[in-house]
C-alpha cells in the first residue's frame, strides 16, 4: 500500500498553504495498492515533535477502501475523529519552534470500526489492534519563518 502527495515528497518540506501560516488546507493525497480484502481505511496525521507529546492533527476512520485520492482542502468520506484541538477535521502544522515532522499514516483494516464520530486517536488505535492488513506512511516537515 502506498500514500503519496503531489504537493510534497516523503521527508521534504510541506508547502505553507497546508499550514497555519497559509490557508491551513489539507494536502492532496493519493492512495494506491490497497489490499483487496480491506473493509476500511484509517488516516491519521500526527506530530511526534510537539513539546506536549504527540499532537494529533487529523483523524479519519471508516474511509471506503476504494478511495484513491483525497483532493486538496477536502475531508475523505468516512467518520471524523477528534484531533488534539478537540475538534474534527484537518488542522495544519503550526510548530511553536524548530522543524517538526508530520506523519500521515494510512491503515487498511479487515473491518470497519464501530466507534462514534469524534472518537480520539487512542480509541481508534485500541480498536484497530488485530485488524491491520497494511500500513503506509508519508512524512513532511515544516518550520515557521
Amino acid at each position: 500500500m502506498k500514500l503519496t502527495s503531489t504537493a510534497f515528497a516523503h521527508n521534504s518540506t510541506m508547502p505553507s498553504e497546508f499550514t497555519c501560516d497559509g490557508q491551513d488546507l489539507s494536502p492532496p493525497l493519493t492512495i494506491s495498492d490497497v489490499p483487496s480484502n480491506a473493509k476500511s481505511l484509517v488516516l491519521i496525521m500526527d506530530d511526534p515533535d510537539a513539546p506536549v507529546g504527540i499532537w494529533d492533527h487529523w483523524v479519519v476512520f471508516n474511509i471506503p477502501p476504494s478511495t484513491k485520492e483525497i483532493p486538496k482542502g477536502t475531508e475523505p468520506k468516512g467518520t471524523a475523529g477528534k484531533n488534539s484541538w478537540g475538534r474534527t477535521g484537518y488542522g495544519g502544522p503550526c510548530p511553536p519552534s524548530g522543524t517538526h515532522r508530520y506523519f500521515f499514516k494510512l491503515y487498511a483494516l479487515d473491518s470497519e470500526l464501530n466507534l462514534p464520530e469524534g472518537s480520539a486517536k487512542k480509541e481508534l488505535e485500541m480498536t484497530m489492534q488485530g485488524h491491520i492488513l497494511a500500513k503506509a506512511e508519508l512524512m513532511g516537515n515544516y518550520k515557521r519563518k
